[in-house]
């Protein structure tokens, strides 16, 4: 477990450095195409930013996107009694706790690092699931905090998402750049619209690739951890059913960068074969019946 905690940090550190070499790369196409050495500058800068803001702010980022409003011990006191003894028994720091208006049953864990850690549950998963089965979950979710998978999982959420805005930029630079500046601008022009379809077709797989770099076992061991917290793999075997049996709408809010992020795919299942390569959760029926053969 503390191999996995480290080798977290070290994937987190990683990524960070990739997607400021990465901008700083692209940054430098421009500032060739366009004979602008202070372009390059400028990537540069913007890949600094979005680091540090990555770091610091990306989990205020993903709880805005799903509109996750706080809870008290007057508001949801089952919930946050829940909450409060898991992390005690766990032996981190009371997270901030969170709901979100949404029918599916589902839930998450976010932050930089233990002390500053949030877990949100939606309102489907506290209408569906028994006392047991939510305290599965949420010894599941503070497992992804005290395995330091969290900032890994949310940092990926903005760096993905500035890919497609990466992407979208060259593809502008192409209809709103300048006009009729010779044949070495249209040149320019040319390459950058190339530059951006190609981005525009990869920023998707980019973003699968990364999620399945983060590795589907966090989830397995995530489990496996649950359970030492609570004692009794049925309360999640039985949880993780339930999910999995939800046949509603998908998340109102459900974006592919943040798929990871949650304890089961907000778009639903994935079938078996070729789609379970590109799956950012291991199949439930798998996590199921390796969590009924603990003993």
């Amino acid at each position: 477990m503390y191999s996995h905690q480290d080798s977290n940090i070290r994937k987190t550190w990683f990524l960070m450095t990739l997607f400021f070499l990465v901008v700083i790369g692209i940054g430098w196409v421009f500032s060739y195409v366009y004979q602008s050495p202070g372009i390059l500058y400028v990537f540069v800068l913007i890949s600094i930013l979005m680091n540090i803001f990555s770091y610091w702010y990306s989990d205020k980022i993903v709880l805005s996107m799903y509109k996750a409003v706080p809870v008290t011990n007057d508001s949801h006191p089952d919930l946050y009694n829940i909450v409060e003894n898991l992390s005690i028994t766990a032996g981190l720091p009371m997270p901030r706790v969170f709901v979100i208006p949404d029918s599916q049953p589902n839930a998450f864990a976010t932050g930089r690092n233990k002390e500053n850690a949030a877990v949100a549950v939606t309102t489907g998963l506290l209408a569906v699931l028994n006392k047991v089965e939510l305290e599965g979950v949420v010894a599941h979710e503070l497992a992804h905090v005290g395995n330091r998978d969290i900032l890994l999982s949310t940092v990926v959420v903005v760096l993905v998402g500035f890919v497609s805005l990466i992407s979208d930029f060259f593809i502008r630079s192409h209809f709103f750049g300048g006009r009729g500046g010779g044949d070495r601008d249209n040149r320019a022009q040319a390459v950058m619209f190339i530059i951006g379809i190609v981005f525009a077709i990869l920023s998707p797989i980019v973003a699968t690739v990364i999620q399945l770099a983060i590795s589907r076992k966090r989830e397995f061991l995530a489990d496996a951890s649950g359970v030492l917290l609570t004692r009794y793999p049925e309360g999640l075997a039985s949880a993780l059913e339930k999910i999995a049996s939800y046949s509603g709408k998908p998340m109102a809010r459900a974006s592919n960068a943040t798929a990871h992020l949650f304890i089961s795919n907000p778009f639903g299942s994935v079938s078996r074969g070729v789609g379970k390569l590109f799956m950012t959760h291991p199949p439930i029926e798998d996590r199921v019946n390796i969590l009924r053969g603990m003993h």
